[in-house]
């Protein structure tokens, strides 16, 4: 039954799991550690082009893999059960960064690619359930309620682990790096253990009976169908490829700003303040920034944080001290969470009800299709031109690109050509 509460905040407390890989391994000490630990005795350029590389060649295999295993799950109501599968793979190789030695950056980076492709996948059928749990009229608060218990949750671990990082001592362990090492242990149990809630009381829709073999045969072939539906979906294409080209510095943005921050010369500690601004401003943010949704328009508010976005950029450009970082934290901590949320829920009322998993494979496609682009263009300038200010400054045209694509989007036109392709 749509918007039961049990299941709402079962579904939500997902988004309290995993959020715990975002932060403190993603955006925090995956890339601190990959600096100072694993890429040991590189100087700052070549760590940012390995860190871009990772991030890169994650995101290729779960751009390739997502509209297959999203039309598998349609086919044969499997998205919950590939949820919890991903969800522990993404798991069990985070905490396998426990036992990568220091210069090891090669072994580091296949965790993390495998961890990536377990986050990444598993938030593909995380998405498509929305509408499993919520209907229309709740749908946008569902969305916003996941991503600010993801932001609490993820920023309440991360905030132990950047205390045992800092006062390790206190806790009884040795130094900062083993501390970090302990972070990402902890990281996967709090995955799997708020995975649970998800597991038991999240009810999937049932489809039809098929076996998995069969449905990874038919899968493939509705990739192509996909493809041809959206010639006739014209507004979600656009959708999509606004969708691709904003997150893309967003996401870039997120993976990006603790190596751009370390090679301007900040201090560690201050890189894990900003971010737990970040995370404590995005909590109540997320929230608030449905009710402006409701206020001025779904799509207004998602145009105001591409340019919000943009900005951010440019500042960051010309960013000289700590304190400046700081601001740039509130600020994306202001957006973040909202652009997110609105896009995931704005999404839903572009695509046929009935094509949910398919076509959130694709949604989700598209985003891990530019965060090959974003993070690999950052790495690639820093290496050429020796500065990251130079990588940063160039995500404003993704930005531009996105905010021009999203303002041609006509929602009364996209629901009739959505009923005219489901009458079909």
């Amino acid at each position: 039954m749509k918007d039961s509460k049990k299941e709402i905040i079962s579904w939500a407390l997902y988004d309290w799991a995993n959020s715990a890989f975002a932060t403190t391994v993603m955006a925090a000490f995956f890339p601190i550690f990959f600096s100072q630990y694993w890429a040991y005795g590189a100087d700052s350029a070549t760590s940012t082009f390995y860190l871009g590389l990772a991030n890169s060649f994650a995101s290729i295999l779960v751009a390739a893999m997502a509209p297959i295993i999203g039309a598998i799950a349609d086919r044969g109501s499997y998205r919950k059960k590939l949820l919890i599968f991903f969800a522990f793979l993404g798991a069990v190789m985070t905490g396998g960064l426990w036992f990568v030695s220091m210069g090891a950056w090669p072994v580091a980076v296949i965790l993390y690619v495998f961890a990536n492709i377990g986050f990444a996948s598993a938030n593909s059928f995380y998405d498509s359930m929305l509408t499993t749990v919520a209907s229309e009229k709740k749908v946008d608060f569902v969305s916003s309620l996941g991503y600010g218990l993801g932001y609490i949750g993820g920023g309440l671990l991360f905030l132990l682990n950047v205390l045992m990082y800092l006062m390790p001592g206190v806790f009884g362990i040795p130094d900062g790096p083993t501390a970090i090492r302990i972070s990402f242990v902890m990281v996967a149990i709090w995955w799997i253990v708020f995975t649970l809630p998800f597991a038991f009381f999240v009810k999937e829709e049932k489809g039809e009976s098929v076996r998995l073999k069969d449905a990874m045969r038919d899968g493939f072939s509705q990739i192509a169908l996909t493809l041809r539906s959206l010639k006739n979906l014209k507004n979600t294409a656009i959708f999509l490829l606004a969708y691709w080209c904003y997150i893309d510095g967003v996401d870039t943005i997120i993976r990006m700003a603790t190596d751009y921050g370390t090679a301007l010369g900040f201090p560690s500690e201050s890189l894990i303040v900003a971010l737990l601004i970040t995370q404590f401003v995005a909590f109540p943010s997320a929230i608030l920034y449905n009710i402006l949704g409701k206020k001025i328009g779904v799509r207004r508010a998602i145009l105001i944080a591409i340019g919000a976005y943009a900005l951010i950029a440019v500042i960051g450009f010309f960013m000289n001290d700590v304190s400046q970082f700081y601001i740039l934290a509130c600020c994306i901590g202001l957006f973040q969470g909202g652009i997110q949320a609105l896009s995931r829920s704005y999404y839903t009322r572009l695509i046929p009800k009935e094509h949910t998993s398919e076509f959130y494979g694709f949604f989700n496609m598209l985003g891990k299709f530019a965060a090959i682009i974003g993070p690999f263009l950052v790495g690639l300038v820093t290496l050429i031109t020796g500065e990251q200010r130079y990588g940063i400054v160039s995500l404003v045209i993704l930005f531009l690109v996105g905010f021009i694509l999203l303002r041609k989007v006509d929602e009364a036109e996209a629901e009739k050509e959505i009923k005219a392709f489901s009458s079909k």
